[in-house]
């Protein structure tokens, strides 16, 4: 169990930068989610808490020790790979407790360990079976098992689902917050996958252009993104940015306008797909329709407003035909507003 504190930490490459500065503290028990797109740092910054890089500049803490010139065999941690990084020749039991051997264990307590970390991930029962003989989900099992059987003080995540179907991944990330909680082990978590980061994160940080644009719990940056970034980012569909400016009340835009409260000056409307409904009537937003496809459980339209193109989550009867005229009406109580020119939050 323990605390990670990264202090001032970068990381640059000849002249490229990789992380710029990052502070960030996370608890003991806390699954931190590092989200960010490809090149942000997020990998970079996995990799120098592990000891696979070296830091340009800063600190690393674990458990309130700095760990900068520490191997990474000596850091107590475990990771769990994209690619698994099983061993084909060896059985499935052999591959969990190999961690162990290399630790000297007996064979007595290496074969108690395996099967007590085997049935925390639902594979006690194929510990005879080799990788080739799994499924992708059964073999993620057995990496997770592989890095749990230690009872490590970390865990560090790099993209674990990223090769499986949807639905195993649905299903693996049900799996695998159960399990960081009933370990209560503290984990380090990278994706791309906005989906992952929300389900899973307790805290997200979001990186971009090797800085952090963002740290706060899921549902917090969910109402309120800090930046046009975040806002794009998080969300699926992501949050509808809509440019115009903004006087005396009145939101002028390319299609139109509406009434809205707010500071004067040139921003961005943003609104989420949800927040935006079909008007019987008048509405705020006339446009055409893109697109409107069928999700099941809803609609999705995509709508010319002017240059921009706007997502309403709407209910499965509200489709419509494409390049028909179209009315919206947006929820006024959850819009945001974002300078145009900084990118950040206005209110």
């Amino acid at each position: 169990m323990a605390t990670v504190e990264l202090q001032n930490l970068g990381k640059t490459f000849g002249e490229f930068t990789a992380l710029e500065s990052l502070d960030l503290a996370i608890d003991d028990g806390e699954f931190l989610v590092l989200l960010g797109p490809s090149g942000c740092g997020k990998s970079t910054t996995m990799r120098m808490v592990a000891g696979l890089e070296e830091p340009t500049q800063g600190d690393i803490l674990i458990g309130g020790e700095r760990v900068n010139d520490k191997p990474a065999r000596d850091r107590d941690l475990a990771m769990v790979f994209q690619n698994y990084a099983l061993y084909p020749h060896m059985t499935v039991g052999e591959n969990i407790g190999y961690p162990l051997k290399i630790a000297g264990l007996s064979k007595s307590d290496r074969q108690e360990r395996v099967r007590a970390a085997a049935a925390k991930v639902e594979m006690e029962q194929l510990l005879t079976r080799r990788p080739a003989e799994l499924s992708g989900g059964q073999r993620q099992r057995v990496a997770l098992a592989r890095a749990i059987v230690r009872t490590p003080r970390l865990f560090l995540m790099d993209e674990p689902l990223s090769n499986l179907d949807a639905k195993l991944r649905t299903v693996m990330r049900a799996e695998l917050k159960h399990l960081q909680k009933e370990l209560a082990t503290t984990t380090i978590y990278v994706t791309h996958d906005q989906v992952e980061a929300m389900t899973l994160a307790d805290r997200i940080v979001i990186l971009n252009d090797a800085c952090i644009q963002q740290v706060g719990t899921p549902a917090e940056i969910y109402a309120r993104p800090a930046n046009t970034f975040v806002a794009g980012f998080i969300g699926s569909p992501p949050m509808n940015l809509i440019r115009g400016t903004l006087k005396d009340g009145t939101f002028t835009h390319s299609g139109g306008a509406l009434q809205l409260n707010g500071p004067d000056g040139e921003m961005y409307l943003g609104i989420r797909p949800e927040d935006v409904t079909v008007a019987g009537g008048s509405g705020d937003l006339q446009g055409t329709v893109y697109s409107s496809e069928l999700l099941g459980d809803s609609t999705l339209l995509n709508v010319h407003v002017g240059e921009a193109l706007v997502a309403a989550k709407v209910g499965p009867d509200d489709g419509r035909v494409m390049d028909s005229d179209i009315t919206l009406a947006i929820n006024h109580g959850k819009l945001h507003l974002f300078d145009a020119h900084s990118g950040e939050r206005l209110s």
